[in-house]
């Protein structure tokens, strides 16, 4: 990731700060955007020359202009996006209030859409480059409750093959990762055990950092339109007790 310029939304704190850290650590100088001022600010700072933080909403067009001209003035250019900014909120269907699906499609899904529009053109002035939307494995499945999020993850999922198909002849590959029960301040309200991951525990932001960091270096050259579960088993099935394998036969 020698010199390569990427761009991470939502990176102020979670995983898009883990993101941020981990492209730092090998190499990428970093633009980080948020809507949590004091926290970007002490991220990029903490991280040195390599990395500036830049306000933005991701939800507004103009913004997306800004972030990407500030990415092109501070280092010169722009190899890589990763659309990680997100929310949920749950709800009955039937209670679900219209603002807060709005909201959420806003940010999850347009936001993804405005940031591989104002993106693609600066990436392909570079001569080309990776995008990785961040879905979910609620972009794979549904999960009662989270309508909007589970909506807007499907989209995600989505719009990144069409991007994709569109983006392979001028060297932009776009691919999607979709993270399952993972430890940051979004799932801490969540009781780890209503989860049956295989793996028996939460990830760490850092473990989501190392598939972004692949799918930004071209050591993943030949994936595009791709989806990685990031789930420890969680969609694979339902786990059940049975007897340790040597014990079965």
């Amino acid at each position: 990731m020698n010199d390569r310029v990427i761009l991470v939304t939502g990176g102020a704190r979670g995983m898009g700060a883990a993101h941020a850290r981990q492209l730092v650590a090998e190499g990428a100088r970093v633009v980080i955007t948020d809507i949590l001022h004091t926290e970007g600010e002490a991220l990029a700072a903490q991280l040195g020359g390599s990395a500036v933080y830049v306000p933005q909403d991701v939800t507004q067009a103009e913004e997306w202009a800004k972030a990407i001209a500030s990415a092109e003035r501070r280092f010169g250019a722009l190899h890589g996006l990763v659309n990680n900014a997100g929310i949920a909120n749950t709800a009955p269907i039937e209670q679900f209030p219209l603002e807060q699906w709005n909201k959420t499609l806003a940010v999850n899904l347009t936001g993804v859409f405005l940031g591989m529009q104002a993106a693609l053109p600066a990436i392909k002035r570079a001569g080309g480059g990776s995008i990785v939307n961040v879905s979910s494995v609620e972009g794979l499945r549904g999960s009662a409750g989270l309508h909007a999020y589970v909506a807007s993850k499907f989209g995600v999922r989505g719009i990144t093959k069409s991007a994709a198909l569109e983006a392979a002849a001028s060297g932009v590959r776009v691919n999607s990762i979709h993270p399952g029960f993972i430890a940051t301040p979004m799932t801490e309200r969540f009781e780890s055990s209503l989860f049956p991951v295989p793996l028996g525990r939460a990830a760490q932001p850092q473990e989501v950092s190392q598939v972004v960091l692949f799918l930004l270096s071209d050591e993943s050259s030949y994936l595009t339109g791709s989806e990685i579960v990031i789930d420890g088993g969680l969609t694979v099935g339902v786990p059940r007790k049975c007897l340790a394998p040597e014990n079965i036969f």
